[in-house]
């Protein structure tokens, strides 16, 4: 086998040798010049592949038991050097070979003894000159890599090189993940097992999903690689890569707790469904939440009005429930929250005499929010165990504008019931499935939610609603929202007798056409969003 003059170099050490051979061979025809590590090259040497050990290349035999083998100038030097002048005249000087290409993998993590390091430490060179040099860990990539080689004569593309580090950063991650649990020995025990202070949880993707809850939302299953990390069984969980967390005492940067007992598992499930509905407005607004539902929500011009509308919508599931407000609490907002119990209150600020009023209530949570104005991007998503792995999707961040609404009625809503309707969208998205929402511009007056059938959610909204309705006068528009579509008129009917003037839903079902009808013979508005809310 012949090699060029000018030949590239590539280093190769690798504890699974699958497919090694015809790869090697692959690299020489392509005028590679080989450097691997003594055992890897006894392999190559077998099948007569031209090879230098590393040790000929460092002057420097493999010493301490094998301990030490890569680590060293003539190889590291090869691989981190940026391809411009200045470093490689350094490299001349010293009498250094550039790498181009490093393929690698890792000794199984056993117990320390077998942990490897000349090898991590080469993966995590490449990555960082990942533009010049390309690194690659699995064998499954050989005849892709090799193909690409022959049609760009021998070099690799950045888009390609910066793939293969991003895998190679991976895989080290996950090795990195096996010694921790290992020198921290966090294992499930008989009695249970203790809670890490860094948890490192190794999914693989096994499936693209057909969608997450809702056709808009992407998704996928994973599966936990590694049988020994427990399994965790909580619900949803935020991943955003724009939340920084303090090491310290566990603390996320974007909240503080001010006061109170330590938070308990559901209370932070509630607060977090508590802040981002009310991130959902711009206007003051106060939502109030039970059992990660919203049991009533308002604006006004006046936050604690907000609050004392959100608290009427219901007012016996208000009781022990959690409050977000998306203005700094003034005190007579703290004086209404605390002449009720209630567990916990989340919003962006409180003044020292709030705090006063507040810390009346020894049991109550009061948490500070700095991001209550940032968006939810694409890089948050919602994450959710089951025995089969972990769900993930994107988080359900659609919105609709008043021109996307399709009117299907004879009647369209007027102005005020599209006010009321786009309100109501908004805080039915939040609510578990089968969800409705009755109420007007301002306040949702009653909820119905997670039910097996839509018709009893209905049903559920408006008899929560007529519990306090004498307090609204007759010519406020009363709407109703739906999470998902209706599939019988029934829910329709019920609607309007509680005089429901206006309806927004999603549409899709096999017996709209009956569902606007029936909305027709009641002079009921209905427009469609072509977008459902489900929440599982």
């Amino acid at each position: 086998m012949k090699s060029s003059k000018r030949s590239k170099r590539a280093l190769i050490s690798v504890f699974n040798k699958r497919g090694l051979l015809p790869f090697a061979k692959g690299l020489v025809r392509l005028g590679f010049e080989i450097v691997a590590t003594k055992g890897t090259a006894r392999t190559l040497k077998k099948k007569d592949i031209p090879v230098k050990t590393v040790s000929e290349i460092t002057g420097l035999k493999e010493i301490l038991g094998g301990r030490v083998k890569t680590l060293h100038p003539a190889i590291f030097g090869g691989i981190l050097a940026l391809r411009n002048r200045k470093h490689l005249k350094e490299l001349i000087r010293e009498d250094i070979k550039p790498i181009g290409l490093v393929v690698i993998n890792l000794y199984p993590f056993k117990n320390l003894e077998g942990m490897d390091i000349g090898g991590a430490a080469l993966i995590r060179a490449v990555i960082k000159n990942y533009q010049n040099v390309g690194v690659v860990i699995d064998p499954e990539d050989y005849k892709k890599i090799l193909d690409e080689l022959k049609k760009r004569k021998g070099n690799l593309s950045l888009k390609s090189k910066k793939n293969l580090a991003k895998k190679a950063l991976a895989y080290i991650l996950k090795y990195d993940r096996m010694v921790y649990e290992y020198l921290t020995s966090h294992r499930p025990q008989v009695t249970g097992f203790r809670f890490p202070e860094e948890l490192f949880l190794d999914y693989e993707k096994a499936q693209e999903l057909r969608y997450g809850e809702n056709p808009h939302q992407r998704a996928a299953l994973y599966q936990m690689q590694n049988a020994k990390c427990p399994s965790l069984r909580s619900g949803y969980l935020e991943v955003s890569s724009e939340v920084s967390r303090e090491k310290s005492r566990g603390k996320m940067q974007n909240w503080k707790q001010l006061w109170g007992k330590k938070l308990s598992f559901n209370n932070i499930l509630d607060l977090d469904v508590a802040s981002n509905i009310v991130r959902e407005f711009k206007e003051p607004t106060a939502v109030i939440i039970k059992h990660t539902n919203p049991c009533g929500v308002a604006r006004d011009r006046s936050l604690t009005r907000a609050y004392q509308k959100a608290r009427a919508c219901d007012s016996l599931s208000a009781f022990g429930g959690v409050v977000g407000l998306n203005r700094k609490v003034n005190t007579s907002t703290a004086m209404e929250i605390t002449s009720t119990f209630i567990e916990a209150v989340i919003a962006p600020g409180f003044t020292p005499q709030v705090l006063k009023v507040l810390k009346k209530k020894k049991n109550l949570r009061v948490i500070k929010i700095t991001d209550h104005r940032s968006p939810i991007t694409d890089h948050q998503k919602d994450m959710r165990t089951v025995d089969w792995g972990l769900l993930v999707q994107d988080r359900d961040t659609e919105d609709i504008e008043i021109k996307e609404l399709k009117v299907v009625t004879r009647r369209s809503p007027t102005k005020e019931e599209i006010k009321a309707l786009l309100f109501n969208w908004k805080v039915v998205k939040y609510i578990k499935s089968n969800a409705i929402v009755v109420g007007n511009k301002t306040e949702a007056l009653g909820i119905g939610a997670g039910q097996t059938s839509r018709i009893d959610a209905v049903k559920i909204a408006i008899s929560k609603m007529q519990t306090h309705i004498s307090h609204l006068t007759s010519h406020i528009p009363l709407v109703l929202a739906s999470d998902g579509f209706f599939p019988f008129q029934d829910s329709i009917d019920e609607a309007a007798k509680a005089r429901v003037s206006a309806i927004i839903q999603p549409g899709g079902s096999i017996r709209d056409k009956e569902v606007i009808a029936a909305c027709n013979e009641h002079n009921i508005a209905m427009v469609f969003t072509r977008i459902r809310h489900f929440r599982h």
